[in-house]
């Protein structure tokens, strides 16, 4: 498989256990690539030192200091993720909650708790 071939996934969560789940759940695809971070602030290094881009970003919502869509808006005024996809990752299952993501520019929402056998599969459908 060719690095083209590769869906780069970065996964924001200051859950350590979900950041597992999470790992373990899109290694069960061969052509992801994931990237992991404990926070906003950690994600957003990443971003600007970092040359590796991803084609999707997976944000948990309420994580301390930089929540979700803050992070999201942050990602956004970076070079390269202007037109990157984001995903919301929550247990905020409210419909005024998930509608408020989708009108912050989300391309989708996923859950807590998720499927893990089917989350690579979710993604897949959301990435298009």
């Amino acid at each position: 498989m060719s690095e083209a071939d590769r869906l780069r996934i970065l996964y924001v969560d200051d859950d350590k256990d979900i950041r597992h789940i999470v790992k373990l759940s899109l290694a069960l695809d061969p052509a992801i690539e994931l990237r992991l971070c404990a926070d906003g602030a950690q994600a957003l290094e990443a971003a600007a030192t970092d040359h590796w881009r991803p084609d999707l970003v997976m944000l948990d919502v309420m994580m301390p200091r930089m929540d979700g869509p803050t992070l999201m808006i942050a990602l956004r005024g970076m070079p390269g993720f202007a037109k990157t996809p984001f995903v919301f990752v929550t247990a905020r299952a409210r419909e005024a909650d998930v509608q408020s993501y989708y009108a912050a520019g989300a391309r989708g929402v996923i859950l807590k708790p998720f499927n893990p056998l089917t989350l690579a599969d979710s993604v897949r459908t959301l990435v298009g």
